[in-house]
C-alpha cells in the first residue's frame, strides 16, 4: 500500500494550567487553599495580600506615587506642616519646664518622642497598649501549652521527691519509658529483663519491686498489665468502706459478667442485693480505665466553615464567611511600572502577573461556586435548620448539580471538606447527602433522620428493659417507615449505641 499524508480534523478537551489550578483550589480545604496560597505569594512578586500594607505605611499609598516613584508633593506637604504643628506645640508646653526638668534629671522631650517610637514599633513598654497586653496572653498562653508535662516527666518528677534508692529509681525509669500512652505496660516482665544487659545484675525479683514502687506513684493505677489490674489498683487507693469492698470483687472475679451486664448473675454468684450491687457498680464506673490519658498530647484539629447560614426576614440564606475569603490583589506599584517599560523586556514579570491575576479570578469563583451550592443545599433543606435531624429530607449529588449547573463530579468537589456554620452547629457539606428509604406513603426518609429517630428511641428508652433492633423497626414500621432490623443495627452501630444487652441498667 502506497504511504500518504492525510489531514484529520478532531476536537478534544484540554486542561490550560488555569483549568487545572481553579480545579485544584476547588477540591482543596480553606485551611490546605490557605497553605497553597502562601506558597504563591512567596513565589510571586506581584501578589499580595489587601491587609499587607506595611509598604504602604513605610512609603506612602500606592496610589500617591508619581510617575518617577516618589511621593506626591501634597502628601509630603501636609506631613511637614503636621510635624511643623508639633513641634510648635511641644516648644510652647516645654519652654517652662525645660530647666526644672534638667535639675531633676528627668527625661527631655526628644528622649519622650524616641520612646514613643519605641512604642509605635512594637517594643517593650512597661505601660504597653492593651493590644501588647493581648499579645503578651498570648505569648503567656502558648508558653503554657507548650509546657505541658508528659507522664515520663510526671514520674521522674516524683522519683526525685522520693526515698528510693538510685537502683530503684533507675529501674522505675526503665519501666515507665516501656508504659503506653494509656499508662499500661503491655511487655511483661520476662521480656523487660531480657533487654537489661547481663552487667547490670537485675533478677525478676528486682523488677517485680520495681513495678510495685511504680504503681504507688501518681496517678493512681499506673503500670497496670489490664484493665482488671488498673481497677483493682484505684479500689485498693480508696478507704475501706462496704462498696468498695464489694466492687474489688467484682473487678478480681466477676468483671467479664459486668461488661457484658449479667447483674443477675453477679447476684446469685456473690449473694448480694439489687441495691449493694447498684452502689459498687457506679463506684466502678467512676474509675478511670485509662490513667495516663491526661498526659497524652491533645491533637487539635481546628474547623474553619466556609459558608455561615442565617436566618434573614423569615428565609433561610447562607454567606460566605469572611473570615475564610483570602483578599488578594496585584501589586500596584509593579503593574505601573511593567505598564511604563517596553514591550518584550519584561516577559518574566508579565507572566507572574498574569499567573496573580489567574489565581485571584480562580479563588473568587471557587468561593461564587461554594455560595452557590451552599445556598442551594439551604433551599432543600429548610425543615432541618426549622426542626433538627429528624426533618432532614434525602437529597443526592445530581439534584444540586441539575439546579446550580455544575457537573455532579464537580459538586463533589464543592461539598467535601468544605463546612458549614449553623445554627445547630458545624456540619460537612456532604453532611446534608444521604440515602433515602422508601415509607408507606410512597415518599422517601432520608438516612440520617432515621438515625435521629432511632437516637430518640434509645435516648428515651427504660434502663431495665431497653429495646432491642426488632423492636426499634417495628416501631419506626408504625410511623410509615420501613426499615428492616439489620439495617437498623447498622445505623446504631453507626451512631456508636452499644447493643440491647449492653445498654440494660439496674
Amino acid at each position: 500500500m502506497k504511504p500518504s499524508l492525510q489531514l484529520k480534523l478532531s476536537q478534544q478537551l484540554a486542561l490550560t494550567p488555569q483549568l487545572q489550578q481553579a480545579i485544584k483550589l476547588l477540591q482543596l480545604s480553606t485551611l490546605d487553599m490557605n497553605q497553597e496560597i502562601e506558597r504563591y505569594l512567596l513565589e510571586n512578586p506581584l501578589l499580595e495580600r489587601e491587609d499587607e500594607t506595611a509598604f504602604g505605611r513605610a512609603n506612602g499609598n500606592v496610589d500617591g506615587l508619581n510617575g518617577s516613584g516618589n511621593v506626591t508633593g501634597e502628601r509630603e506637604q501636609g506631613h511637614d506642616e503636621q510635624e511643623a504643628r508639633g513641634e510648635q506645640d511641644g516648644r510652647e508646653r516645654g519652654e517652662g519646664d525645660e530647666s526644672m526638668n534638667a535639675e531633676r534629671g528627668e527625661l527631655s522631650a526628644t528622649d519622650i518622642e524616641e520612646d514613643r517610637w519605641f512604642q509605635d514599633s512594637g517594643s517593650y513598654s512597661g505601660t504597653g497598649s492593651g493590644r501588647d497586653r493581648d499579645d503578651d496572653d498570648d505569648v503567656e498562653a502558648h508558653d503554657l501549652q507548650a509546657a505541658a508535662i508528659s507522664l515520663r516527666d510526671h514520674l521522674k518528677w516524683q522519683l526525685g521527691l522520693s526515698q528510693f534508692s538510685d537502683r530503684d529509681k533507675a529501674l522505675i525509669r526503665f519501666l515507665g519509658e516501656a508504659l503506653d500512652d494509656d499508662g499500661y505496660l503491655s511487655a511483661s516482665l520476662q521480656e523487660l529483663l531480657d533487654t537489661i544487659p547481663p552487667e547490670y545484675e537485675v533478677e525478676a525479683d528486682d523488677l517485680e519491686i520495681a513495678l510495685k514502687q511504680l504503681q504507688s506513684l501518681d496517678p493512681t493505677g499506673i503500670g497496670a498489665r489490664s484493665p482488671q489490674e488498673c481497677l483493682a489498683l484505684q479500689l485498693k487507693a480508696l478507704p475501706a468502706t462496704p462498696p468498695r469492698d464489694l466492687a474489688l470483687i467484682i473487678v478480681e472475679q466477676c468483671l467479664d459478667l459486668l461488661a457484658t451486664r449479667d447483674f443477675n448473675k453477679i447476684i446469685k454468684q456473690l449473694e448480694c442485693d439489687d441495691e449493694a450491687l447498684k452502689a459498687a457498680h457506679a463506684l466502678i464506673v467512676s474509675l478511670n480505665p485509662r490513667p495516663a490519658a491526661r498526659f497524652a498530647a491533645l491533637d487539635a484539629r481546628y474547623v474553619i466553615p466556609d459558608t455561615i447560614v442565617k436566618k434573614v426576614r423569615g428565609r433561610w440564606v447562607s454567606q460566605i464567611n469572611p473570615d475564610a475569603f483570602p483578599k488578594l490583589r496585584v501589586n500596584r506599584l509593579y503593574a505601573e511600572i511593567l505598564s511604563r517599560q517596553k514591550r518584550g523586556s519584561e516577559s518574566g514579570l508579565s507572566t507572574q502577573l498574569q499567573e496573580a491575576r489567574w489565581l485571584i479570578k480562580n479563588v473568587q469563583q471557587r468561593f461564587d461556586t461554594i455560595a452557590r451550592v451552599s445556598q442551594a443545599i439551604v433551599d432543600r433543606q429548610r425543615q432541618f435548620f426549622e426542626h433538627g435531624e429528624v426533618a432532614m429530607r434525602p437529597l443526592v449529588l445530581r439534584e444540586i448539580a441539575d439546579v446550580v449547573g455544575l457537573h455532579e463530579s464537580t459538586v463533589s468537589r464543592v461539598t467535601s471538606q468544605k463546612y458549614m456554620a449553623t445554627p445547630r452547629g458545624i456540619f460537612e457539606l456532604k453532611y446534608f447527602f444521604g440515602s433515602h428509604v422508601s415509607t408507606d406513603s410512597g415518599g422517601a426518609c432520608s438516612a440520617t433522620a432515621i438515625r435521629a429517630l432511632i437516637k430518640q428511641l434509645i435516648g428515651g428508652e427504660d434502663g431495665k428493659k431497653p429495646l432491642s433492633d426488632s423492636q426499634i423497626s417495628e416501631i419506626l414500621g408504625q410511623q410509615g417507615i420501613v426499615v428492616a432490623r439489620r439495617t437498623v443495627a447498622k445505623y446504631r452501630e453507626a451512631l456508636n449505641i452499644p447493643p440491647v444487652n449492653l445498654r440494660k441498667t439496674l
